[in-house]
C-alpha cells in the first residue's frame, strides 16, 4: 500500500488524537506503516541525491559512508563496525552541559551513580581490582568507549582504568563536550594509554576553548576528532571557524545523525521528521546537513575523514552486535526509542508542501476511515 500524503495526514491526525493506552488494530497499523515507509522513501530519494553530488564519497564494505583520507578513520568505528561492537564503559554520572540535542536532557538530575569506586561494564558492576578477573575470563574485546556522561568532571578516576586495558592491548576511545579538558588531563590521558578522543564540539557551538583544547589533544593522544549530532546550529558555527577547526589538525569529525527519544524530541517540535526502519526517529534535516558537510570537505581536500554516522550506520552497528554476540540470524539491538509512536511529531512533514511522497496510491475501500473502526 502506496498510501496517499493526504490520506496519510488524515490519519495521523486521528492517531494524535488517541489515548496512549488505545490498541490500534492491523489495518491501522498497515497504515501506520505505509506512512512510515512513504516518508522514508523520500527522504532516501532526497539523501540519495546529495550523495551523487560528493564526487569523492566512499563506503566501508557499504556499512557506513565517509570521505576523506582512509588511514584517518576512527579505528573506534571500525571496532564499533566490524568488531565486538560498542563496548561501553561507564563511571560519571554527571555532565556540566544541558544540551537540547542530549538523550538524557530533562533528567541529568535523576541518573543514578554507578557506585562509589565501581565502573559499569556490560551492566555489571566492577571494582577496578576486578578488571584483571574480568580480562583473564572474557575474550578481549576489539575496543571500549568511556561514556556517560561527561568524564572529566573526574577524570582522574579514569586514569589506571585506562592503563590497564591499554596494556591489556585493548582499543580505548572517550567522549568529552571538551570543556573541563586541560593540558595536564590530556597528557595524562595519553600516558595512560587512551588511544582516540571525541570532542563534542556542538555541544558549545564551537567554543574557542574547546577548538584549542582539540589542538592540545592533538600532542598527546594518537586519533584526535570531533563527534557531534549534525543540527543546524552546529553546522552554521562550524563553518564559520572551518579555518580555525582545520588548523587543529584533527584525523576525523563523526557526523551523527541526531537520533530522538522522549527525553529530548520536544526540543524538536514542529520539525519535519522520519522514521528509520521503524527505529530510530530524526529530523529530516540532520543527515541532510552531513551529507553537504562531507561534499565541502570533499571538494576542498581536507586532510582527514568526515563519517556519515547515520541511521544506516547505527543499523549496521546492530546487526553487527547480533552477529558477534553469537545471536540467531538478523537478531539486532536496533529499534525505536519509544513505547508508542508519537503520531503528531509526523503532522508537520505531512503539512510540508515541499515534501512529497514519491508515488501514491488511493487507499482500498476496506481501509477508509468510513469502514476501519478501532
Amino acid at each position: 500500500m502506496k498510501i496517499s500524503k493526504k490520506d496519510a495526514l488524515m490519519w495521523f491526525e486521528f492517531f494524535a488524537q488517541l489515548p496512549e493506552d488505545e490498541e490500534i488494530g492491523a489495518k491501522q497499523q498497515e497504515i501506520i506503516n505505509s506512512t512510515f515507509v512513504q516518508i522514508e522513501a523520500a527522504v532516501e530519494h532526497r539523501n540519495n541525491a546529495l550523495m551523487s553530488q560528493i564526487k569523492g564519497l566512499k563506503t566501508l564494505k557499504n556499512r557506513t559512508y565517509y570521505v576523506g583520507n582512509d588511514e584517518k578513520f576512527p579505528k573506534g568505528c571500525i571496532s564499533c563496525l566490524f568488531g565486538t561492537g560498542l563496548n561501553a564503559i561507564r563511571k560519571t554520572n554527571k555532565c556540566n552541559l544541558n544540551c537540547k540535542f542530549c538523550y538524557d536532557y530533562g533528567q541529568l538530575d535523576d541518573i543514578p551513580p554507578v557506585g562509589e569506586d565501581m565502573w559499569e561494564i556490560g551492566g555489571t558492576k566492577f571494582y577496578e581490582k576486578d578488571i584483571d578477573l574480568l580480562l583473564s575470563i572474557y575474550d578481549k574485546p576489539t575496543g571500549v568507549s568511556y561514556v556517560y556522561l561527561e568524564p572529566f568532571i573526574e577524570i582522574e578516576k579514569y586514569y589506571p582504568v585506562i592503563k590497564k586495558f591499554s596494556d591489556a592491548g585493548i582499543y580505548q576511545h572517550l567522549y568529552t563536550n571538551g570543556t573541563l579538558a586541560a593540558e595536564e588531563t590530556l597528557k595524562a590521558l595519553g600516558e595512560a594509554g587512551l588511544d582516540e578522543i571525541r570532542f563534542n564540539l556542538g555541544a558549545t557551538n564551537c567554543s574557542n576553548k574547546v577548538i584549542e583544547n582539540i589542538t592540545i589533544a592533538k600532542k598527546y593522544i594518537k586519533s584526535v576528532g570531533i563527534e557531534t549530532p549534525m543540527t543546524p546550529e552546529f553546522f552554521k558555527a562550524f563553518l564559520k571557524k572551518k579555518q580555525r577547526i582545520l588548523e587543529t589538525k584533527l584525523d576525523f569529525i563523526n557526523c551523527a545523525e541526531l537520533h530522538l527519544n522522549e527525553n529530548n524530541i520536544n526540543n524538536y517540535y514542529g520539525e519535519n521528521m522520519y522514521i528509520s526502519r521503524f527505529g530510530y526517529i530524526s529530523p529530516i534535516w540532520s543527515r541532510e546537513l552531513t551529507l553537504k558537510l562531507m561534499k565541502i570537505a570533499d571538494e576542498e581536500k581536507w586532510d582527514l575523514v568526515v563519517h556519515d554516522c547515520s541511521n544506516y550506520t547505527k543499523f549496521a552497528r546492530g546487526l553487527n552486535w547480533g552477529s558477534k554476540a553469537g545471536m540467531a540470524f538478523g537478531t539486532s539491538n536496533y529499534g525505536c526509542e519509544f513505547s508508542r509512536f508519537p503520531y503528531e511529531f509526523f503532522i508537520p512533514v505531512l503539512t510540508d508542501d515541499n515534501f512529497q511522497f514519491l508515488s501514491e496510491e488511493e487507499l482500498p475501500d476496506d481501509y477508509k476511515p468510513e469502514v476501519i473502526s478501532l
